[in-house]
């Protein structure tokens, strides 16, 4: 995944941006954040660790996103429209919290369903404290989780405090709250409102907060130069802007610390949903034990492993409401579904420290026959650890729960992975290696079309474009019992010709490996003709 000496900040930005999916933002909120709270806490006096602290705060300031994305869900029917709906508000206003309910949630469905959420809403007035004090508290969590600096998670868990004490959590106020939290929680108000409003909405929101939700100082600072968080908030990309803002000097990480990192973004991932929870580490122990029965060497155990923890990032860009519907999924909510791997496979790539997972990671819901998502690769194009994981997922992924469905018995998981090898969906190596490792005996039936062993080994060889003679001398069987099998081969595959059988070999991963290069010529010269 990376060598030591990469830095961290590059690899918690990349990561950001999944916190970004998850509260249905665009991408890089959270970076512009940092920007804007490392620019203030600057500017408040802040320097050293306790810059340092606000430039991370402000930089995972949605990591506590999943925790209440069920309940939310429960209550508008949509977790990120709750989310959308109160950004930037100043939640201590029951006026404007009502304004925002009735002009923002639902926006665009029917009259009934509108209405409906909003009394929902209405019903519950002590919800979004409780969404806060949960988004806080796993915020903290997983800042420890990462190994920062305990007054990064001190910070977080202040993030919704209010200057005034109306805040999250209730009754801490002025001077109780960490300076990174102030800074952060000012930063997150201008962002919002900034975005969704324009320059004179966030000027005119500070003003008027402050001294109630924010705090007096930070409040000044923003007032005093407000050219320079225009010159932050609207530069075309926050990348850039982010990595300058890191308060030196620059930390970087080793291997150990990447590992915890990848084994916590999995986690903040698998809370969004109730049955998903530890989906992505059970995958994880399984590609790695898989790969290990498999004799696979320990870099690339460790790649596929990191790989499986990071997978289903993208998997918070989509609703809980698709998510845990019990019924099927409609044209709209299934390209939503389609896109969380290629979101998946675009965070890992945006830096040097995760591009190594993304074209596995992204690619685990491909399949052989090019039936998969997102981008529909069929078998030539997925590396071995891409096919292990594949299989994995789909293996830990069939024991749980689902809302349509039931969890499987081992016995039925192995059989399902069985049939979709002999479907041509799922790579036979790939399947065997994660079925024995899952204490499994390997299917008697691992070849599509009801081929024989020695009748898919002919296949692969004939795709290969090797005469009679050649597959006979490779395989130690006389020509005439290789042309018996070629005919069977075609009988049973449907097909007539060489170059189809060759399709049919590509498409369900039974193309026998290359043969050896003929040895060169004693001079070393390129062979006559060539």
């Amino acid at each position: 995944m990376a060598a030591p000496g990469h830095r961290l900040a590059e690899l918690l930005g990349a990561l950001s941006l999944a916190t970004d999916l998850g509260i249905g933002a665009p991408l890089e909120t959270s970076l512009r954040t940092c920007v804007v709270a490392t620019h203030l806490g600057a500017r408040v006096g802040l320097a050293g660790a306790a810059l340092r602290t606000c430039f991370d705060a402000g930089l995972l300031r949605h990591l506590g996103c999943t925790a209440w994305a069920h309940e939310a869900a429960a209550i508008t029917g949509d977790d990120h429209d709750l989310i959308r709906t109160f950004e930037g508000v100043d939640p201590s206003r029951k006026a404007a919290v009502l304004g925002r309910a009735v002009r923002g949630l639902a926006r665009g469905a029917p009259a009934g369903q509108r209405a409906r959420a909003v009394a929902r809403v209405l019903a519950r007035p002590g919800a979004g404290a409780a969404l806060q004090a949960a988004q806080c508290a796993q915020a903290q969590a997983f800042a420890d989780d990462l190994g920062l600096d305990a007054a990064v998670g001190a910070a977080l868990a202040q993030m919704y405090a209010h200057h005034d004490g109306r805040g999250v959590p209730a009754g801490v106020r002025g001077a109780q709250i960490a300076p990174a939290a102030r800074a952060v929680h000012a930063a997150q108000v201008i962002e919002a409102l900034h975005r969704r409003h324009g320059r004179d909405a966030a000027l005119a929101a500070l003003r008027d907060r402050r001294g109630g939700q924010l705090a007096p100082d930070v409040v000044d600072a923003a007032l005093d130069d407000p050219g320079a968080l225009w010159a932050r908030l609207e530069a075309p990309s926050a990348w850039a802007l982010a990595l300058a803002a890191e308060p030196a000097p620059h930390r970087t990480v080793g291997l150990a610390q990447l590992d915890a990192i990848a084994l916590a973004f999995a986690r903040f991932a698998d809370l969004k949903v109730p049955h998903t929870i530890g989906h992505a580490p059970a995958v994880a122990a399984l590609v790695d034990a898989a790969a290990a029965h498999a004799g696979w060497p320990d870099d690339e155990r460790a790649l596929a492993r990191r790989a499986a923890l990071l997978h289903d990032l993208g998997a918070v860009s989509v609703g809980n409401a698709v998510w845990e519907r019990p019924g099927p999924l409609g044209v709209a909510a299934w390209e939503a579904v389609r896109l969380h791997a290629y979101h998946t496979e675009r965070i890992l790539a945006r830096t040097a420290v995760t591009a190594p997972l993304a074209a596995i990671a992204g690619a685990h819901h491909e399949r052989l026959d090019g039936s998969g998502y997102h981008r529909g690769d069929g078998a030539a194009a997925l590396p071995r650890a891409a096919r292990l994981l594949a299989v994995a997922d789909v293996y830990v992924a069939l024991g749980e729960r689902r809302p349509h469905r039931a969890a499987l018995d081992d016995a039925a998981r192995a059989r399902h992975v069985a049939d979709e090898v002999a479907a041509g969906r799922l790579c036979r190596d790939a399947a065997a290696a994660v079925l024995a490792a899952a204490g499994h005996a390997p299917p008697r039936v691992m070849i599509p079309a009801g081929l024989t062993e020695r009748e898919a080994d002919v296949l692969g060889l004939l795709a290969r474009g090797l005469a009679t003679k050649e597959i006979a001398a490779a395989l130690g069987i006389a020509p005439r019992t290789v042309k018996h099998h070629i005919e069977h081969v075609y009988a049973k595959t449907g097909v007539s010709s060489r170059a189809a059988a060759a399709l049919f070999a590509a498409r369900h991963d039974l193309v026998a490996p290359p043969p050896p290069p003929p040895p060169a010529p004693p001079n070393g010269d390129r062979p006559p003709g060539r």
